[in-house]
């Protein structure tokens, strides 16, 4: 059974995969001080000098000064800046990943190019090898017009 745990752990997806983890969690403390120190500053400027991690709505009759006091009291509260807060590092996380993407996809498409016979064409849309005279793509099922 150790030689087994073993040979999964020290397999090639189980490391990249714990990298990838490590790599995404101080990416992720990076989007989110981009988030709170670069983007939401300017943000607060074109709405009056305001935090938004403050901003909250209270659902109690209880008056609190700031959103720390009304947790602290137990009060029932909407806490919609931390949430505005959250929705712009999704987003800049997701364009991030986005660009990555597109970005080694551009640099595999040439190694595909490349590797097409005189009697296999590139699919414009996957970049993948199909035959001079199909219609349709195996790989990604795009309509093609057939070579003449």
């Amino acid at each position: 059974m150790w030689k087994e745990f073993k040979e999964f752990a020290v397999r090639g997806n189980v490391v990249d995969m714990a990298v990838g983890i490590i790599i995404g969690g101080a990416f992720g403390r990076i989007v989110q001080s981009l988030v709170n120190d670069i983007v939401l500053p300017p943000i607060s400027l074109l709405f009056g000098p305001v935090d938004f991690s403050q901003l909250y709505i209270n659902l109690t009759a209880q008056d609190f000064e700031s959103l720390a006091d009304a947790q602290a009291a137990g009060a029932a509260v909407i806490s919609w800046g931390q949430f505005v807060t959250a929705v712009l590092q999704f987003l800049i996380v997701a364009f991030t990943v986005f660009l990555l993407i597109r970005q080694v996809n551009r640099l595999r498409r040439p190694e595909a190019a490349a590797a097409a016979t005189p009697d296999m064409k590139a699919c414009p849309y996957c970049i993948s090898n199909i035959p001079l005279l199909a219609t349709r793509c195996p790989q990604c099922t795009a309509e093609l017009r057939p070579s003449a």
